[in-house]
């Protein structure tokens, strides 16, 4: 796959995550995918935890910033958007890393910083 196709596998996957299309995001995953924040293994997971966030902030979104690809390594940061950041504050910046395994997201790494949602 090439670096292209690695950094859209992942846009893709928010894109998923944005319209709320959960399911269509399960083949963007290997059947092993690791999710290291969650401390769980396969999509299934994720997907509960995508649930329950967009249960407790309905208009919850994420918009890529920027987007670097090392081989088969995607690191994202993007803003978090419609989680009652107070007006003036910056939105919470989410950072991941994905590890692309045969053209399918495979593992995961991330980090969440700045205003807390409310």
């Amino acid at each position: 796959m090439t670096t292209f196709d690695n950094a859209g596998l992942v846009q893709r996957m928010q894109e998923c995550f944005n319209t709320r299309q959960f399911d269509q995001a399960a083949d963007l995953f290997t059947p092993d995918f690791r999710n290291h924040p969650l401390g769980a293994t396969g999509f299934e997971a994720g997907k509960d935890a995508w649930h329950k966030v967009v249960a407790q902030y309905p208009t919850m979104r994420v918009v890529a910033e920027d987007i670097l690809v090392d081989g088969d390594k995607v690191a994202i940061r993007s803003s978090v958007h419609g989680t009652g950041t107070p007006p003036g504050d910056s939105p919470p910046t989410l950072i991941e890393i994905f590890r692309i395994d045969h053209g399918r997201l495979a593992e995961t790494w991330g980090i969440t910083e700045g205003p807390r949602p409310r």
